[in-house]
């Protein structure tokens, strides 16, 4: 197996090491998970990584005297090798690990946080499983889920006369939960699913797929995937004349890395749920300028997020003062999460953080100012409606 791991350097790091209980002199390693060269790593990858030093070097580098340490590696998009580099980091000091795009990776690394009681928090992966019957108690999912997905799109396309849906659906976990969630929206709101086609991971032939989908009946084609498949998905739709011929499309999940690459050309038009966009205020606008100094490029909610994420984790073992796993959980649960891109949120029992989403649409060329300004705000929804309530919640931490 093909392995490789990185150490980031940050400032500060050679502090005195001060006594911070349950630490043990040694430093508080976080682990950036991620995709480094697959179908995920434009959308998370190195951006990721260079999220995690952002919210650190906003720390100086040190907690109560203690260094801080951030670690990466790729887990391949493939759950064994996500597992394994979860167990070995954690047997090497790792305190807590961050972003696991791809769900079904996430599902296997959570096992892992839950036997050997260390803390794992979710930015990059989406399904609802793992604040679901999945659930446990040292791992935060925090930045957004296909319940939330489903409900803000879905829901406001639904409720805006889109009766009929078609769905294209990537052939894993993800694909899976995100049309299972969306489908129950449809049919909630009076519409129907008139049909549905599987596609694999890392497609690049689209062709079979979109001509099934025309074939349909539907008003709307769904899109339910992620990384290069949507952005593939996006590109031959327009290739097939799909949006020319008066159907809409609903893709369940879009990166603003994929409507750069894409243009607005192609993506205008286009409605979609994020949890953060960089031009929202200016506490995003500063994390975006910083951001893009390192990147080139402008942050995603799902980079954005790992940064949320080890800001609030770092609050956490400060307040509490150690990087015992139930004392920072416990913190994280009663700290508010206040940072550039999450106001007044919350860390449920269930593990799920509830922060308010936006309902964005795509700007047409003529309506953008420039680069990377691509996104209008329709809709704010508060986090009480976005996410999933607890009384409906599989999780067995959760008390009926």
């Amino acid at each position: 197996m093909k392995r490789f791991a990185m150490v980031v350097g940050v400032a500060g790091c050679l502090a005195a090491h001060g006594a911070l209980a349950g630490g043990n002199g040694k430093p508080i390693k976080i682990g950036v998970l991620t995709d480094l060269a697959g179908m995920l790593t434009e959308n998370t990858g190195q951006g990721s990584v260079v999220a995690a030093q952002l919210a650190v070097e906003d720390f100086g580098g040190v907690i109560n005297g203690v260094p801080v340490e951030v670690v990466s590696e790729d887990h391949q998009n493939k759950p064994e090798i996500g597992a394994d580099i979860a167990r070995h980091w954690y047997d090497e000091g790792v305190d807590m690990i961050v972003d696991v795009p791809n769900t079904a990776v996430a599902l296997a690394v959570q096992k892992v946080a839950q036997e050997t009681h260390r803390i794992v928090m979710f930015s990059g992966p989406a399904g609802s499983d793992l604040t679901g019957k999945a659930c446990t108690p040292v791992s935060v999912h925090f930045t957004y889920d296909t319940y939330a997905l489903a409900h803000v799109t879905g829901g406001a396309m639904v409720s805006a006369g889109a009766k009929k849906w078609y769905f294209m659906t990537a052939d894993y976990n993800f694909g899976a939960t995100l049309e299972r969630e969306t489908q129950a929206v449809v049919k909630a709101g009076g519409g129907e699913v008139v049909g549905a086609v599987r596609f694999p991971a890392n497609n690049v032939d689209f062709s079979s797929v979109m001509m099934q989908a025309q074939q349909s009946n539907a008003e709307v084609l769904a899109v339910a995937s992620a990384g290069a498949d949507t952005k593939n998905a996006i590109s031959q739709a327009a290739d097939f004349g799909i949006l020319q011929s008066g159907r809409k499309l609903a893709i369940l999940l879009l990166a603003i890395d994929d409507v750069n690459g894409l243009g607005l050309p192609v993506t205008q038009g286009i409605m979609l749920t994020d949890a953060f966009y960089w031009d929202r205020n200016a506490e995003s606008r500063a994390f975006a300028k910083r951001f893009f100094a390192r990147r080139g490029v402008m942050p995603n909610m799902y980079q954005a997020g790992v940064a949320g994420a080890v800001i609030h984790y770092l609050k956490a073992v400060q307040a509490a003062g150690t990087t015992e796993a139930d004392a920072v959980m416990a913190k994280m649960r009663e700290l508010p999460i206040n940072d550039f891109m999450t106001k007044n949120g919350s860390l449920r029992v269930d593990g799920r953080v509830i922060r308010d989403m936006y309902l964005f649409q795509v700007k047409t060329p003529a309506e953008s100012s420039g680069p990377w300004d691509y996104y209008k705000l329709v809709k704010v929804v508060p986090g009480e409606q976005a996410f999933r309530p607890l009384a409906e919640s599989d999780c067995p931490l959760v008390k009926k």
